[in-house]
């Protein structure tokens, strides 16, 4: 969501990213049966993706609340990141090699088009109209949001190594923030030359009773007008709406 006033990113090959964290501003209820795949927040609409063999869907309805419009996805398909682009949403499937693009009232399909590898997370930079899609590895593919066509790619860096298992993405501005798969960590990312600008801390969201019964951190979604984001995981029951503050 290219309108959220983050703060702006230093510029690329800075040689440390910037340190950040979390700082909860509020605690929202989140379905804990809910393996988020995708999260994103478009006016006061928030679209929620979820895996898992047979409890794959697709949710929308207000920040919150209970979804107004819940989609199932069938049996084999494993839902994964999504993202809204105006006139349409888009929702990927990890190994079907299947994406979605979806009324975004109704979330009534409208097509599938095939692309290769896994599918993983997935953002839209409005300014570019282009969509951002992760596959677990250190790259980024660019794709156009009316035929789902690649249209470039970028690989993920911090210094000279390369950074991989990155998740659920979340599009602001030239920055791309993603989930890193199995930490608590959250990067952005500056989408161009896919320079990591910041290491964000999202630890200590969960008490230790609560992440007994909850998977990974996975779910980072802009509210636009502000600098805040929504933040969730796979599983666990509470959302928070958090401000990026500098770490210690």
């Amino acid at each position: 969501m290219a309108g959220c006033g983050a703060s702006p990113a230093p510029e690329s090959g800075t040689a440390e990213p910037e340190r950040l964290r979390v700082e909860v501003a509020e605690v929202l209820p989140h379905d804990e049966e809910a393996f988020t795949q995708g999260l994103e927040l478009e006016g006061d609409t928030l679209y929620e993706g979820t895996g898992l063999v047979g409890r794959s869907s697709l949710r929308a309805g207000p920040l919150g609340q209970e979804p107004d419009v819940v989609v199932e996805l069938p049996e084999p398909l494993f839902g994964e990141g999504i993202t809204v682009t105006g006139p349409s949403v888009w929702q990927l499937t990890w190994q079907s090699g299947v994406a979605f693009e979806r009324d975004p009232e109704t979330l009534a399909e409208r097509r599938r088009v095939e692309y290769a590898g896994e599918g993983w997370g997935l953002c839209h930079q409005e300014g570019r109209d282009r969509l951002v899609m992760s596959d677990g590895s250190a790259t980024l593919r660019f794709r156009d949001p009316a035929d789902f066509r690649e249209t470039g790619s970028v690989t993920v860096t911090e210094g000279e190594r390369s950074i991989d298992q990155l998740n659920e993405l979340e599009c602001v501005g030239d920055d791309v923030y993603a989930n890193v798969w199995q930490t608590d960590e959250i990067l952005r990312i500056a989408a161009d030359s896919g320079a990591v600008t910041a290491r964000i801390d999202a630890s200590g969201l969960l008490t230790p009773a609560e992440r007994q019964g909850a998977d990974v951190l996975n779910g980072i979604a802009a509210i636009e007008g502000t600098d805040q984001f929504i933040v969730t995981g796979k599983l666990w029951p509470k959302m928070f709406r958090v401000n990026l503050v500098p770490a210690g």
